[in-house]
């Protein structure tokens, strides 16, 4: 009987330490490595510059919003004074009657659909430059 109090320790011991091992045969199931999807890296998001920087409509307008004071109250995708060219590129569809009126309203100027801060009018600008703008800004929707 002594030397059985020690046999079973010892069973129960080596029991327990396959057991803490993961011990045991492991099946065809077992060995199958899980695949971890590591996500892709995430593509950089393309700034709207970036994204028409070739369009000649992006090209011509630009040069023309560039050359004028449109800058000093707006900007691509955040609002200054004015609301920004994404922002009004959201609202407005791109047709030709709302490119006429788009480029009627630089030139006369407004107030009262973007806030109360009034746009000055650009009574120099032609007609056809304000559409080039205009279809410019139009591109530029999120």
């Amino acid at each position: 009987m002594k030397i059985t109090k020690p046999l079973n320790l010892a069973i129960v011991a080596l029991a327990g330490f396959t057991f803490a091992c993961g011990g045991g045969e492991k099946t065809s199931e077992d060995n199958k490595s899980e695949t971890v999807a590591t996500p892709a890296a995430p593509e950089k998001e393309m700034s709207l510059e970036e994204k028409y920087q070739d369009d000649p409509i992006y090209i011509k307008g630009l040069a023309k919003v560039k050359s004028s004071d449109c800058t000093s109250c707006h900007m691509v995708e955040r609002k200054i004074v004015g609301p920004s060219y994404a922002d009004v590129a959201a609202k407005y569809e791109t047709t030709d009657e709302n490119i006429e009126m788009l480029a009627k309203k630089v030139i006369e100027g407004g107030v009262g659909v973007w806030g109360e801060i009034p746009m000055s009018p650009h009574p120099n600008l032609s007609l056809e430059d304000a559409k080039d703008m205009v279809s410019y800004i139009l591109l530029l929707k999120k």
